[in-house]
Order: C-alpha cells, then sequence, then structure tokens
C-alpha cells in the first residue's frame, strides 16, 4: 500500500465514530470492576477521582490507532488480566524491526495544537523494569461542536532518544513549572517533557486517508 512521509510539525485528525468510543467505554467498565490494580496517577486524589475518564481517553486511544493501521483492537482496558502489558499496546513487525508501541492519549479542549506544546511521560514508566516499549505515539482527543470527537494523530517518540536525552527535558518531582498563560503548577514526580514539535509525524497510508474528517493540519 502507498504511504506518504509527512513532515515533522505535521499531524492527522480524523472523526471518531461512536461505535469505537462504545467499544472503548465497554472494555473500561470491565476494567474498572475486575482491574484493582494501581495507576501511575493515584497518588494525585484529584486524579485519582477521574480514573474512569482517564482509562476511557487512553483505550479509546488505542482503539484509534488499532483501527487506522489494521491492527487488532485491544481485548481489554488497561493492560492485561492484571492491568499490565509492560508498555507495549502493539507490536509491530517490519523489514527493519520490531516496535513496541505504548500509546499515550490525552484529552485537550482544542484540535489547534502548537509547537511548544508538551506530552508528559513520568520517569518512572519510562525506566520501568521490564518495560517492552521501543515506541510512544501520541494522540490528543477534543470535542468539536459540528464534527463530534476529533483525534489528532501526532506521531512517533523514539523511546531511546527520549532515555539518551536526545530530545526531552526531565523535571524532577517538587520542580515548579510556570506555564505559558502565567499559571503554575509543582511535579508530583520526576517527569519527561517531549515537545510536540520533536514528535516524528505518524505514517499516512491510502487507506488512513479515507476515514471521515481526515484532514493534515500543521503545529502553530
Amino acid at each position: 500500500m502507498e504511504q506518504i512521509v509527512l513532515n515533522n510539525g505535521t499531524y492527522i485528525q480524523i472523526s471518531v465514530s461512536d461505535e469505537q468510543k462504545l467499544f472503548a467505554r465497554h472494555l473500561v467498565n470491565h476494567s474498572v470492576i475486575h482491574h484493582h490494580t494501581s495507576n501511575i496517577w493515584d497518588k494525585n486524589t484529584d486524579c485519582l477521582a477521574q480514573t474512569r475518564m482517564m482509562r476511557f481517553t487512553g483505550t479509546l486511544g488505542e482503539v484509534v490507532f488499532a483501527d487506522c493501521y489494521h491492527l487488532p483492537r485491544p481485548a481489554r482496558s488497561f493492560g492485561a488480566s492484571d492491568g499490565q502489558d509492560w508498555g507495549q499496546d502493539f507490536l509491530i513487525r517490519s523489514d527493519t524491526g520490531d516496535f513496541a508501541v505504548d500509546i499515550k492519549s490525552m484529552k485537550r479542549r482544542s484540535g489547534i495544537l502548537a509547537r511548544d506544546y508538551v506530552l508528559n511521560i513520568p520517569s518512572s514508566q519510562l525506566h520501568k523494569p521490564g518495560s517492552k516499549t521501543t515506541h510512544y505515539f501520541c494522540i490528543s482527543f477534543h470535542q468539536s461542536e459540528t464534527e463530534g470527537t476529533i483525534a489528532s494523530l501526532l506521531g512517533f517518540i523514539d523511546k531511546q532518544a527520549l532515555e539518551n536525552g536526545e530530545i526531552g527535558k526531565l523535571f524532577r518531582a517538587g520542580t515548579k513549572r510556570v506555564r505559558a498563560d502565567g499559571s503554575a503548577f509543582t511535579f508530583n514526580e520526576s517527569t519527561y517533557e517531549v515537545l510536540f514539535s520533536d514528535i516524528a509525524p505518524p505514517v499516512v497510508t491510502n487507506s488512513l486517508r479515507r476515514i471521515k474528517g481526515f484532514r493534515l493540519c500543521q503545529l502553530k
């Protein structure tokens, strides 16, 4: 199948179907009931109350990624039967090697994304013993008044490049961070920030271009 190579700073937007959201919701409901495992956000009581929504966002990202690239959908939410998938949501085999991909999904208010926006990856997750992850894939969701739920496929982050300091920046636990709007927060745990501009763009196939709502966008 013909592939179209994007330039850095280009991302894809597609529409998310009601069926995809329903499928993800069913998986999350099962997960919340049966997967009594800790979440990386449990230390933050504000986030703990949002467990169902956070798992839904993560699971929906996996469903969308699978459908985009003709991969098997996840059979359960939040990892394997014990809640652990060792950072390998998908194993992609190619002529150049095998890629263990961990999907990173987030919600934003808008699909207009900027180069200085960041994806946060906890240090404990990046360096977790037994992790199989070789790459992260970043997806951002937002709600459109006219088009419903939209997924922005930002692309790949090479885990080794992040570990080697080629991309990203590590902020130690307790570091105070000032946002662009002047508001501030403190990191509860050591965290890597990766600029959207450092994310390698996704692969575009002809089948992906036929998905409803497909459009190519540029980071601001």
